[in-house]
């Protein structure tokens, strides 16, 4: 297992779009297992394929239990969609590991149902999630739609991000 780079806002490769998953072989095991070290490694909950430059339909996912710990709740989500959205928008405080350093208060749906296919190619599905889970599967999958979680900030909050992103790029880089 392998911990990949993550690829960091505002990167075009986070706006491409992504290929549909029709192999389910040895190394789509490999390429999901690099993702979720390369998630851990990282302290996230969920990464989704674009964000290690990967431009397929793959998501992973952790929710930490109640002790605070990963590794029991892995989700592998191959192709996933969802199918489902309801009640009323909630607010959702984000981050992302593409966007490292910075946090902000976007809309979700409190609940979500998702149908995917596991490392075996075999349909899933999830149905009414709440929860964490809720969100993280709605931020994961938005990046296969080639959209990052700032983008669903107002105008004026992505103006105020990308006027002091870059001394927080620079921050992080002299920090390594």
């Amino acid at each position: 297992m392998a911990i990949r780079n993550v690829v960091i806002y505002p990167d075009e490769i986070l706006r491409k779009p992504n290929a549909d998953v029709t192999v389910f072989d040895d190394d789509l095991k490999q390429l999901c297992a690099d993702m979720l070290d390369t998630m851990y490694k990282n302290e996230g909950i969920g990464l989704a394929a674009p964000q290690i430059g990967v431009n397929r339909k793959i998501v992973v996912i952790d929710i930490p239990d109640d002790n605070d710990e990963q590794g029991k709740n892995q989700l592998i989500l191959i192709n996933p969609k969802i199918t489902k959205r309801e009640g009323e928008l909630v607010e959702s405080q984000e981050g992302c590991l593409s966007v490292p350093g910075y946090q902000d208060t976007v809309m979700r749906y409190p609940k979500v149902s998702v149908t995917y296919q596991d490392l075996e190619g075999k349909e899933q599905q999830l149905n009414d999630v709440e929860g964490l889970l809720a969100i993280c599967l709605q931020h994961e999958t938005d990046h296969l739609d080639g959209v990052v979680f700032v983008d669903k900030l107002s105008r004026l909050k992505r103006d105020r991000l990308h006027k002091k992103y870059s001394r927080i790029l620079k921050e992080l880089q002299h920090a390594e």
